[in-house]
């Protein structure tokens, strides 16, 4: 996972913010001309050296004293305010600044100091603060822009106005920033610890991790060169080599979020989840608005099966997070794996309705309610408001993006479930695995089970390791489709450390077979004896608990076509089972498979004309 991509300011700023390491004493020179003007003290150049040992405190009251031996020192000044900055004291380096620029408003050094205390600003928790994070960055930039118009070659400047180009998800721009500042002084590990971070926001975990040394080579005590190559590391898999700078950079920093939330993948992806989870829980101690440390435990809780501690842990997220559309996807998709369809539905609204394009949502809401109507006793819930409000969500969704695929089948899945043939060919071919999944699902709303089959295999063949492997197998079993949770968990048990969730998926689906096995004999002794609504009843359960089942389809369609007077909903319940159990029976002879789907046909139109007596005789 590439964490700095995922993440907004907090995560970088938290360690990038506010640094002026300059390596060696001569390029500090060389960076210093441009922040300060005119004659430089002695005193200011002596408390600079402490500034680049990483001795913030000291190197303040060195500047403090250069201040009261020279009050009108304004390089004294700037120094100050940068020093205070590395303390994260925030306003007493701001204010150090406005003194600054009160009496020299071109001062290129308090400008790019002003920047970076606005970027700072952002590893707040402050609901204001975040709330503003576009208009903070906006200023970030435009104090940047000012100090490079004093003076075009700052290097901090051209870093800063880099990260806040990154912050704006331009990265091109911020590259490009960054290596300016390289140019500008080629020993500014700044510059190259900056352009690590945009590199691993680009997915270049390689080229990211030669700039971390690079930084690293020229300031060892540069913790965020450190978390940052850490992190490209763990992208490659080197999970040891990166559990080590890890450390470095924590040992450095011991208060530093972003590492504990890096520390606790490290951990997770080793499989010693204990370590993960305290490193996670840390991380949300130090920043509370964290969601990839929630999500992490979440997968961790999920992983062990607990997944009602895993929501209730993601749900307490959103109250300080209740835009967050990742949490709330996540928290639909467990939702369903608990059988809360509802809950599901009412989280995949919430996020389309904020987000209409998220095709994630539109494809889980239409699993919510496939997987709600395999539940019910019938689908004479497609004719409610609630339905009706999905489908508009969905059609929203497709109208913004027409050529995505997943938002169509999304679409597809919904008008299957109201009867309607939905020839899901006409969507296009599916390019990814992602695409597979969802026409996999399409065609199991439509009982057209081999096809679905044949495509689960595949996305399961492509599985690449057990994270992914698994994912495939708990999603087949949500749905219920026992044969490809299986293959799945089967194919996991392969990799390491993954044989105990292996057993226990594998031991999930078996307790569905032997569910639906249960439920069908007692359905059919019930409907000898003329049982119906019991059988009824109890030929639902055994179809939900496993859709493949063809004598519980075909009994269950006979059953509901036995009813005395049935309800339209039923007839037509009856057609959509007669064509499931054809779907499930490919060997049966065409004859006898003419007769069941003419059979469904005339239920169909049964069905029909009572729909049309009733709206004639409503009042």
């Amino acid at each position: 996972m590439n964490i700095p991509a995922r993440f907004s300011a907090g995560l970088l700023l938290a360690s990038l913010v506010c640094t002026l390491q300059f390596g060696d004493s001569a390029s500090a020179a060389t960076a210093k001309r441009h922040i300060y003007k005119g004659r430089v003290s002695q005193a200011v150049l002596n408390a600079d050296r402490l500034l680049v040992k990483g001795r913030y405190q000291t190197a303040a009251d060195f500047y403090r004293g250069a201040l009261k031996r020279s009050p009108g020192d304004l390089n004294a000044a700037v120094g100050l305010g940068m020093a205070l900055g590395k303390q994260f004291k925030l306003d007493a380096a701001e204010e150090q600044f406005d003194k600054v620029l009160a009496k020299d408003p071109d001062s290129p050094g308090a400008h790019a100091g002003k920047a970076m205390v606005m970027l700072s600003r952002l590893n707040s928790s402050s609901t204001t603060i975040r709330n503003n994070r576009d208009a903070i960055l906006k200023d970030a930039e435009e104090e940047s822009q000012r100090a490079l118009a004093a003076d075009g070659q700052i290097p901090e400047a051209r870093y800063t106005l880099g990260m806040v180009y990154k912050e704006q998800g331009r990265l091109n721009d911020a590259a490009r920033e960054m290596n300016s500042a390289i140019r500008i002084d080629s020993r500014y590990a700044d510059g190259y610890t900056g352009l690590g971070m945009v590199k691993l926001a680009q997915g270049n975990s390689v080229g990211a991790a030669t700039n971390f040394r690079q930084a690293i080579r020229m300031n060892s005590g540069d913790w965020t060169a450190h978390y940052g190559l850490g992190q490209a590391l763990l992208n490659q898999g080197q999970i040891d080599a990166a559990l080590k700078e890890f450390n470095t950079a924590l040992y450095q920093f011991p208060n530093s979020w972003p590492v504990r939330l890096a520390r606790g993948n490290a951990f997770a992806r080793q499989g010693n989840t204990v370590a993960a989870v305290k490193e996670y829980q840390e991380s949300i101690r130090i920043k509370a608005e964290n969601p990839a440390a929630y999500l992490g435990i979440a997968d961790i809780r999920e992983a062990r099966g607990d997944l009602e501690h895993s929501i209730a842990e993601l749900r307490s997220s959103l109250e300080l997070m209740p835009t967050n559309t990742e949490i709330r996807n996540r928290i639909g998709e467990q939702s369903m794996k608990v059988q809360k369809f509802d809950d599901a539905i009412k989280e995949f609204e919430a996020v389309l309705a904020a987000s209409p394009s998220d095709s994630r949502a539109a494809d889980g809401l239409g699993t919510a309610y496939y997987l709600k109507s395999q539940k019910e006793m019938t689908g004479g819930f497609f004719g409610s408001n609630d339905f009706e409000n999905a489908e508009q969500l969905i059609n929203k969704a497709v109208a913004l993006n027409p050529n995505d695929m997943r938002l169509r089948l999304a679409q597809a899945k919904l008008r299957a479930l109201t009867g309607e043939v939905v020839d899901v060919s006409t969507l296009g071919t599916p390019k990814n695995d992602g695409e597979r999944i969802s026409v996999a699902q399409a065609l199991l709303a439509q009982n057209q089970f081999a096809e679905s089959s044949a495509l689960m295999n595949t996305v399961i063949l492509h599985a690449p390791d057990a994270k992914q492997t698994f994912a495939i197998a708990d999603l087949a079993l949500m749905m219920h489709d026992l044969d490809s949770a299986e293959a799945a968990y089967r194919k996991a048990a392969n990799f390491p450390n993954s044989a105990e969730r292996s057993r226990r998926g594998l031991a999930q689906s078996a307790k569905l077979r032997e569910e639906a096995r249960k439920s069908l004999t007692f359905a059919n002794d019930l409907s000898r004896k003329k049982m119906t609504a019991s059988a009824i009843d109890n030929y639902h359960t055994a179809v939900y608990n496993n859709p493949r089942v063809a004598a519980a389809r075909l009994g269950l369609a006979k059953t509901l076509d036995s009813v005395s007077k049935p309800t339209p909903v039923q007839l037509r319940e009856a057609a959509i089972q007669y064509r499931a159990y054809v779907g499930l029976s490919p060997t049966m002879p065409a004859k006898e498979q003419d007769k069941y789907l003419k059979k469904a046909e005339k239920l169909d139109a049964k069905a029909g004309k009572r729909e049309s007596r009733e709206v004639t005789q409503a009042p």
